[in-house]
């Protein structure tokens, strides 16, 4: 369970993972000594699993990006998620209930490239049928 200074540390290091340990301090207005024990055991607890990249600037704003529902073969479940995997541009998978089985979001850097990798996703051995979303403007992401 987390409480409410854990929960105020994960929105610091979501908005940047970067932030020192004594502007985390400053923020939250706790010691550098807690930040570093919270962060260790949010680390230790499985909560933060890692850090990683966000793109910006020009060359994330010129990147177009769809949402791709997927139906699967349920007997090629597993083969189809490894081969989605190797799919550079696809940057997360879910596992969803509903009409489709999976969400794909896949990320391009053109309307020719992304056509191009929903015509990959849609031949694959497995994939049934897919239904894409291009996504026209972020409003926010965490």
């Amino acid at each position: 369970m987390l409480n409410k200074q854990d929960q105020q540390l994960l929105l610091k290091l979501r908005q940047n993972a970067r932030s020192s340990i004594s502007d985390l301090a400053r923020a939250l207005s706790v010691s550098r000594s807690t930040v570093q024990n919270r962060i260790a055991k949010l680390e230790a607890g499985g909560v933060i699993r890692g850090y990683s990249v966000q793109l910006g600037g020009e060359f994330s704003a010129n990147q177009v990006e769809a949402h791709v529902s997927i139906k699967v073969f349920q007997k090629l479940t597993s083969r189809t998620n490894t081969a989605l995997e190797q799919i550079s541009q696809v940057s997360q998978l879910y596992s969803v209930s509903g009409e489709y089985d999976l969400i794909a979001i896949v990320q391009a850097q053109s309307l020719e490239e992304l056509s191009a990798i929903l015509d990959e996703i849609g031949n694959l051995e497995g994939v049934e049928r897919t239904n894409s979303a291009v996504v026209l403007e972020t409003r926010f992401r965490r």
